[in-house]
């Protein structure tokens, strides 16, 4: 009535077969945690670091777009400083004798055209730093980092731009005409028909201007200025540029150090997963024929009865 060898047999064929069971979803799924079930601490764990990742894809996406508008503004400066070294050239050739200043000026004029056009088109995903409208942003930040502390709170770090800093084209005049804000923003006094008056870089003529006077030092000196100060705003740009490069590498190499956390935490190993399959399925086969040898052992009880 009580066969206990083969229940023995039976229970053995059953621990066999489950542990079979756990082996193939480990190498069917790659994970030897794959649900809070089999380590709920480790599958915690891994669960948080997985949507923590997610959110540094997050940030490096945004990394990624404050790189271009840097990166475009940056441009948009190095050109605007070309055509303002023009200028300069130009200021400087009219103190020569015999010069036409007429010319020079529609020179000039040309190139204070062209860097206004410059500086109108340096945008990146409808975003220009050089450009100030009306109604417009006046700083912007860009998400640079994502921590999460040992308490569990998170926060997340930014780079602040102040626009103002950067903005060259000023179009918040009532009239909406454009006007380079850096430029005019630099006066210059000089003697033109023999009146004083006072001007901006981009404002003056030069065909009212008196060479023999220090006049044009004067023109010559408020230009300098500007280009100084665009070499600086260049030079801010290439420095923010710089940590954001360097943050994007960090985001990309603690994303890679956090991925290499987690499978340690739930990743199968292969090979010995396959070692384990291997012997299991030898113990699967050994335990059915310990079952089918427990049972046939009944049968001897008929020979009694021959």
């Amino acid at each position: 009535m009580t066969n206990s060898s083969a229940m023995t047999a039976l229970k053995s064929l059953r621990m066999t077969n489950s542990a079979i069971g756990d082996t193939q979803s480990r190498i069917s799924t790659g994970y030897r945690v794959s649900e809070a079930a089999d380590n709920a601490a480790y599958w915690s764990i891994a669960t948080t670091m997985r949507s923590d990742n997610k959110v540094l894809s997050t940030v490096q996406d945004a990394l990624g777009l404050g790189a271009g508008v840097v990166d475009t503004a940056y441009t948009g400066i190095n050109t605007v400083i070309d055509y303002v070294d023009e200028i300069k050239a130009k200021v400087a050739a009219a103190s020569q004798s015999g010069v036409d200043k007429d010319k020079i000026q529609s020179e000039i004029t040309q190139l204070i055209d062209g860097f206004e056009s410059t500086v109108n088109s340096a945008s990146y995903a409808g975003s220009n730093w050089l450009v100030t409208e009306t109604g417009g942003a006046t700083s912007q930040e860009i998400v640079s980092s994502f921590t999460r502390n040992s308490a569990g709170g998170i926060s997340l770090g930014t780079v602040d731009i102040t626009l103002a800093d950067y903005a060259l084209i000023d179009n918040t005049t009532a009239t909406g005409s454009s006007q380079v804000g850096l430029l005019e923003n630099v006066d210059f006094t000089y003697v033109p028909d023999g009146s004083t008056s006072s001007t901006t870089v981009t404002g003056f003529d030069l065909t009212g201007l008196d060479v023999t006077t220090a006049d044009l030092e004067e023109a010559l000196a408020g230009v300098d200025f500007v280009l100084s100060e665009l070499t600086n705003k260049a030079s801010d740009l290439g420095a923010i540029k710089s940590r954001i490069d360097m943050q994007t590498d960090f985001v990309s190499n603690l994303m890679d150090a956090m991925d290499r956390g987690i499978g340690q935490l739930v990743d199968a190993d292969m090979e010995q997963e396959s070692t384990r399959l291997q012997a299991l399925q030898v113990q699967q086969q050994l335990g059915i024929q310990a079952l089918s040898i427990a049972n046939s052992n009944a049968q001897n009880l008929l020979a009694l009865f021959r």
